[in-house]
């Protein structure tokens, strides 16, 4: 089982992609949405997507919106370095976002397990 990192940024990814290594996943990484979707198209077995927000060309958010337009509900997480707004409702599908800063390791650790076991549970 797989989970699906996408990021433009080739440090940032590779660092997300460690983190969840560290914690017993087995991450994927794609450079871009389009990339994201060919990971897709060859693994079956991605059970979770962690996407930064900014990209060029499609950003995370319409990564996500794209793939549920194909059909796709798998957990859907979201990287970003702005300050996030509470009081803004997430879009549907989106299982977490979160900030990379400081406590990336442990807020991501702690996402990507709820997200398992609520995908679990299902």
């Amino acid at each position: 089982m797989y989970i699906l990192v996408v990021d433009d940024d080739p440090l940032a990814g590779e660092m997300t992609a460690a983190i969840l290594e560290a914690q017993g996943h087995q991450p994927l990484i794609a450079s871009d949405a389009m990339a994201a979707v060919e990971q897709l198209d060859t693994h079956s077995d991605i059970a979770l997507i962690v996407s930064d927000m900014h990209m060029p060309l499609i950003n995370g958010l319409e990564l996500l919106e794209m793939l549920q337009e194909q059909g796709s509900t798998l957990p859907f997480i979201l990287l970003t370095g702005d300050t996030l707004d509470a009081t803004r409702r997430p879009p549907p599908g989106l299982s977490a976002c979160l900030s990379k800063d400081a406590d990336l390791m442990s807020t991501l650790e702690q996402a990507v397990n709820q997200t398992l076991a609520q995908q679990a549970g299902h």
